[in-house]
C-alpha cells in the first residue's frame, strides 16, 4: 500500500488497518521461529508498513487536534 492510498483513508481505516498488518506480522514471526517462513522479505516490508501506517495516523491526529 503506497502513502498516498494511506494519506486519503480515515483515522479508523487506518487503525484497522493497522491492526491487521500486526497480527500479520506476528504471524509472520512464528513462522520464522519455526522455519517455515517462504517469503522472509514480507517481515521487513510489515515492519515499514506498520511504520508508515503509525506515522499518517500522527499526523492526521495532530492534524485535527490544531483545528
Amino acid at each position: 500500500m503506497k502513502t498516498k492510498d494511506i494519506r486519503e483513508m480515515s483515522e479508523a481505516e487506518i487503525v484497522k488497518q493497522l491492526r491487521d498488518t500486526r497480527d500479520e506480522r506476528v504471524i509472520l514471526r512464528m513462522q520464522k521461529q519455526t522455519g517455515q517462513i517462504e517469503h522472509p522479505h514480507r517481515f521487513k516490508e510489515m515492519s515499514r508498513q506498520i511504520a508508515r501506517l503509525e506515522t499518517i495516523l500522527k499526523e492526521k491526529k495532530l492534524a485535527s487536534a490544531n483545528v
